[in-house]
């Protein structure tokens, strides 16, 4: 199977082409080409295929590294339109739409390396991100081992909790992550992100990540960090933010408009994976 190895800021992709036929890898084989030791190594596998929504160009498939199939990824889209440039199948500084697995987006190739995504108006309803609450707020108390932890709660394509904290480099985040992630209140997982606010124009954020633990970066979680923050008046409508693996710029006027990111789309190597016995 040739394959792309993709990253966006440090968040990496294998990236194949499927336009001619769906992906279909069982879950044992997406985890054995996700392995860091012995496969390929990724964050998610992303399979570019024909689309199913007529008024989209192409679709993107997600898998998470444990082989989970996941709604959007923010940093992989953009992979996936700079892969269709590169393809000759999308134009630079053309508006296309794709189809996600939680639907359509807008994307448009800036240059080479560089993307912009309509990623959606942010959903902030529970039962629709999924999280278990009465109704939307901007707080939502959750119990943890350490305690009782204030956090918001939104969907981006995927569901995800923010907590604003002081110091990133906290050691308490690296077991708050993982409980997080699987809390009870989210049935279906959910992707962790600590925010720390240097300005109103400006964020700090590292990402525990539901199928593939701490990641490099996560644009759907700069999404989430950035518009449950905006949600409180606490950013102003242009954000910097931040990650491990680099920075990306989101901006959202507030309810009733649609989110956009701005970032990175790399290259690393080209290759043919061989499956084999493990």
């Amino acid at each position: 199977m040739r394959f792309s190895k993709m990253h966006g800021i440090g968040n990496d992709f294998v990236v194949v082409d499927a336009r001619q036929a769906p992906l279909a890898l069982p879950t044992v084989q997406i985890r054995a080409l996700a392995d860091r030791h012995t496969g390929i190594g990724c964050d998610q596998l992303l399979s570019v295929e024909a689309p199913r929504d007529p008024s989209c160009a192409f679709y993107y498939g997600i898998w998470n590294a444990d082989g989970t199939p996941s709604g959007q990824c923010g940093n992989g889209v953009r992979c996936v339109a700079a892969w269709l440039h590169r393809a000759g199948a999308l134009a630079l500084d053309r508006p296309v739409r794709i189809e996600s697995p939680s639907g359509p987006v807008s994307v448009r190739v800036l240059d080479a390396h560089r993307v912009t995504v309509d990623m959606g108006e942010p959903v902030f309803e529970p039962a629709r991100v999924p999280f278990t609450a009465e109704g939307p707020a901007a707080f939502y108390p959750l119990s943890l081992d350490e305690g009782t932890v204030q956090v918001g709660v939104v969907s981006m394509g995927n569901p995800h909790v923010v907590v604003a904290v002081e110091h990133l480099a906290d050691p308490a985040l690296e077991r708050l992550g993982p409980q997080l992630t699987g809390h009870p209140r989210f049935p279906a997982g959910a992707n962790a992100g600590f925010v720390q606010i240097l300005g109103r124009g400006h964020l700090r954020l590292r990402v525990h990540e539901r199928g593939s633990g701490w990641t490099q970066a996560c644009g759907t979680g700069a999404c989430a960090a950035m518009a449950v923050l905006r949600r409180r008046g606490q950013v102003d409508e242009s954000v910097q933010i931040d990650l491990p693996g680099g920075r990306l710029q989101i901006d959202w006027p507030g309810p009733g408009t649609t989110l956009w990111m701005t970032g990175p789309a790399a290259f690393a190597f080209e290759g043919e994976w061989l499956p084999g016995p493990r």
